[in-house]
């Protein structure tokens, strides 16, 4: 089964970051597909490269960068979503006249067409958060 993943709520605020990490990873690991997870509302925070918890605390960044890398998962923030929270990639700095960028490794900025696209291309599309 094909699996779209939406993450709505932040990091260190809500639960739903890691429950759809961890249901991302499980199914995964039974040999099912997540070709994409969509990050919007606060879920956006999830993909800072800014945030430094605690080293006894999960890094939930750092999770999805290294669940991504595996398995090859699309990681995408919404960018409106994302400049209202202050999180830009290298281009969209530019582009709004920023002197810095903060999106991790493996996470891409991009628009609501991808949730869209993710909605149509699979089986069941899982929503985490509000």
């Amino acid at each position: 089964m094909k699996f779209g993943v939406v993450v709505n709520e932040g990091p260190y605020t809500h639960q739903a970051s890691d429950t759809a990490y961890n249901f991302a990873k499980a199914a995964l690991e039974s040999g099912h597909e997540v070709p994409r997870v969509f990050f919007y509302h606060d879920g956006v925070n999830v993909g800072t490269r800014l945030a430094v918890p605690p080293q006894d605390e999960r890094n939930i960044q750092k999770n999805w960068t290294a669940l991504a890398q595996k398995h090859e998962v699309d990681l995408v923030i919404c960018i409106a979503a994302a400049q209202r929270r202050g999180m830009l990639d290298a281009n969209e700095a530019k582009r709004q006249g920023k002197d810095a960028d903060n999106i991790a490794e493996g996470f891409r900025i991009s628009g609501l067409g991808q949730l869209i696209e993710m909605g149509i291309q699979t089986d069941r599309l899982m929503v985490f958060g509000d």
